[in-house]
């Protein structure tokens, strides 16, 4: 009876200490960040409580591919140094090699025992056993748990074995975790060297990046011309960046020491418009209590930027070009010219020679205006510069809402094949809701394809562009919008071909479009931009799905 009571002191003993190490490895996982130090306190438990020594944790050098101890408690440096094995090699190579626990009740009768790292002599005069299991991740084994313990003990093997099994499934669950963030450091790290290259470009310092032709060909222009007094129209698409572009004239200018003064022309009601810009004086009328100096004036010796000057009213239109003919302005209310010297760079979304050809805007205006055009290229028309530029605000955003976020794979694939009505601005906006909604640290392609597809539905409404300065029709797909709305559906013209106008949504390359795709192309005799219309596709579009398809 007392033998018995004794030995169930033992076992229960022996389950305190196993739970107590379980316990400590386990919190160890979840609040260590140094793989070192975690898997060297898990290994001096182990001899502590459970009497498992020299305990040593085996991984393949990845420049030899040799099986090295990398952990270890209880062994020398030098023992540490002599522990290598080829795999299939000794008992430790051959259970990295079958993925198989090996225990070696007698090391001295096991001719595959090795004792390569610790000599048979440092270790006790009687019967010692060792015990390896193998380290797995995703069912392969990554590495190798080895110990040693005396055979007399009263403990059972199968015990230790049990111990060793999630120790080392916990020791793996360690290396992962240190491995993600090492993987996701590098990362990290490759996208600010990334980044940081970037911005050595001509146009970064002035908050423009991007290295695509298309963007090239206006930087160009811009250093060419910055020097020069003539004014300057830009024009494209809403979101291109057509004030950054204005500002980086202006500092890049002989006029940069005096003020840059932006206006927009479309915010500003009507009535109150020409006061802005001219000023007015005291009693000038109902509610001029004093004297106002107009953004004209405000610009002197600088430059005067004004945005969305196609939505000027056609009454102030005639008193601006008499400000680019005469260099004078006069306040509302005032009775005398004053001089300014003041360079304008004007700006619109819109097709002004259009609105000439309307009655909506001056011919000799537009001519004034127009001395030297630049036109902001869309951001479909930069797809090489949606990488860098997408990098650029997940970078940004990261920082601003202190999440550290990075994009998963197939991410950049989706953003780099959407078409971007509302270019920059909405990839910004894309950006930043995507790192604010993203779980895990991870940006996936579910979350952007949802953030795509809701950007699909109310893209329309930013009223965005096209090369002809026409806005977007207000019509949407619908969720249930074929892979190629122009093939069949309600937004399909008579002809079969897709409005030139309609937003088309990111959607998943599937094998079964290459059918589609060749029957188009064949029935546009070879032209890939008719075939791309017809199925509703932009030609950017089309091009990325017959590669994806290898049929490019």
């Amino acid at each position: 009876m007392n033998d018995t009571a004794t030995e169930d002191r033992t076992d229960h003993a022996t389950r305190e200490q196993e739970i107590t190490l379980l316990l400590e490895v386990a919190r160890l996982m979840g609040r260590s960040r140094d793989p070192d130090a975690a898997i060297y306190r898990i290994l001096g438990m182990m001899s502590q409580l459970l009497g498992l020594n020299r305990g040593r944790v085996l991984l393949p050098d990845p420049d030899s591919g040799q099986l090295k101890i990398r952990h270890a408690y209880g062994l020398t440096d030098a023992e540490r140094e002599r522990g290598s094995y080829s795999l299939g090699e000794g008992v430790t190579g051959r259970v990295m090699k079958t993925g198989q626990i090996a225990l070696i009740q007698d090391i001295d009768n096991e001719p595959e025992y090795l004792a390569r790292a610790v000599d048979r002599a440092t270790l006790p005069q009687e019967t010692v056993a060792y015990i390896g299991v193998p380290i797995v991740q995703d069912e392969q084994p990554i590495g190798v748990l080895g110990v040693h313990r005396l055979r007399r003990r009263s403990r059972q093997f199968q015990d230790d074995l049990n111990v060793l099994r999630v120790v080392a499934s916990m020791i793996g669950q360690v290396l992962r975790i240190n491995q993600l963030i090492a993987e996701r450091t590098a990362e990290l790290v490759s996208e600010n060297r990334y980044l940081k290259s970037a911005l050595d470009t001509q146009g970064a310092k002035y908050g423009i990046l991007g290295e695509s032709p298309a963007l090239r060909s206006v930087l160009k222009q811009v250093h060419r011309i910055a020097d020069t007094q003539a004014t300057v129209l830009i024009t494209g698409d809403s979101g291109t960046g057509k004030e950054k572009i204005a500002r980086m004239i202006h500092r890049i200018s002989q006029r940069n020491a005096r003020p840059f003064i932006s206006l927009n022309c479309a915010a500003i009601p009507a009535d109150l418009l020409e006061s802005e810009l001219f000023g007015h004086e005291k009693g000038a009328f109902t509610g001029a209590s004093s004297a106002k100096t107009g953004k004209i004036a405000l610009a002197d010796g600088g430059t005067l930027f004004l945005d969305e000057i196609g939505d000027m009213p056609e009454a102030l239109q005639s008193k601006i070009l008499r400000v680019l003919q005469e260099r004078v302005v006069q306040p509302i209310g005032g009775s005398r010219d004053i001089p300014v010297d003041v360079r304008v760079v004007a700006a619109t979304h819109k097709d002004l020679q259009k609105a000439v050809n309307a009655g909506e805007f001056r011919l000799d205006l537009f001519y004034r205006l127009n001395v030297i055009p630049l036109h902001m290229p869309a951001l479909r028309d930069r797809a090489s510069d949606i990488r860098l530029l997408a990098r650029h605000f997940l970078d940004r955003y990261t920082h601003v809402h202190g999440w550290n976020v990075v994009l998963g794979d197939g991410v950049m694939e989706r953003l780099e094949t959407f078409d971007w009505p509302g270019n920059i601005r909405q990839l910004e906006n894309v950006l930043e809701r995507a790192v604010l909604l993203s779980s895990e640290g991870r940006i996936g392609t579910g979350l952007v394809d949802e953030i795509l597809h809701e950007e699909s539905r109310i893209s329309p409404g930013l009223h965005a562009t096209g090369p002809a300065g026409s806005p977007q029709p207000d019509t949407a797909p619908s969720p249930d919008t074929p892979a190629f709305p122009g093939t069949h559906g309600n937004e399909a013209h008579s002809d079969g071909a897709a409005g030139p106008g309609i937003v088309r949504p990111y959607r998943r390359v599937h094998a079964s479009e290459a059918d589609q795709l060749r029957d188009a192309i064949e029935r546009s005799g070879g032209n890939k931009t008719r075939a791309a219309m017809d199925l509703g596709l932009t030609p950017r579009q089309l091009r990325y799905r017959l590669k994806k398809l290898g049929l490019a």
